[in-house]
């Protein structure tokens, strides 16, 4: 299973949808708000959404939703990075809702050799957000430094930290 990209393997223009989907449920949606400290009642008080807002429900929180798709977008883009440098553009389009199911997809823009250091280069993506019925919830661009083949080579290939197993004598 490939896990990321070298800079080398990455072509303007690409686009990788991101697989499986995500259905997001109440409790996600609840736990990643009770640990980001985000109390707001439209995320967590049903009473509250149902009375005093446009939806008459509950909207997921919008970091998560940027969260769960950056995550989802990790095996395509991100898998060998060596820095997120930066977000550039973050916009909700549309809200999600618990019961929602989320897929990603991340288009490369652009891409060029790092300045100071050869064996890494930066890809410039845009990772877009949709629900089931194809509704756009979510955009964002991002810059990626990721590793040249070199860069893997001289630290020992794909996956250098990882042990080997030992049998056990009989």
């Amino acid at each position: 299973m490939q896990f990321g990209r070298t800079y080398e393997e990455f072509e303007v223009g690409a686009t990788y949808k991101h697989w499986p989907g995500k259905t997001v449920t109440e409790y996600d949606d609840h736990l990643f708000c009770l640990l980001t400290m985000n109390h707001h009642p439209l995320h967590m008080d049903v009473n509250y959404a149902e009375k005093t807002t446009d939806f008459g429900k509950n909207v997921v929180v919008g970091n998560y939703i940027y969260s769960l798709l950056l995550g989802m977008s990790v095996p395509d883009i991100s898998g060998k990075a060596i820095a997120n440098l930066e977000i550039e553009s973050l916009k909700h389009v549309a809200p999600t809702f618990h019961g929602d199911t989320l897929y990603g997809q991340t288009t490369v823009l652009d891409k060029w050799p790092s300045k100071s250091k050869n064996d890494r280069g930066i890809v410039y993506v845009e990772t877009k957000g949709y629900k089931q019925d194809g509704t756009l919830v979510c955009v964002f661009r991002r810059k990626v430094m990721v590793p040249t083949e070199t860069y893997i080579k001289e630290r020992g290939g794909e996956q250098p930290g990882r042990p080997e197993l030992k049998e056990q004598e009989k």
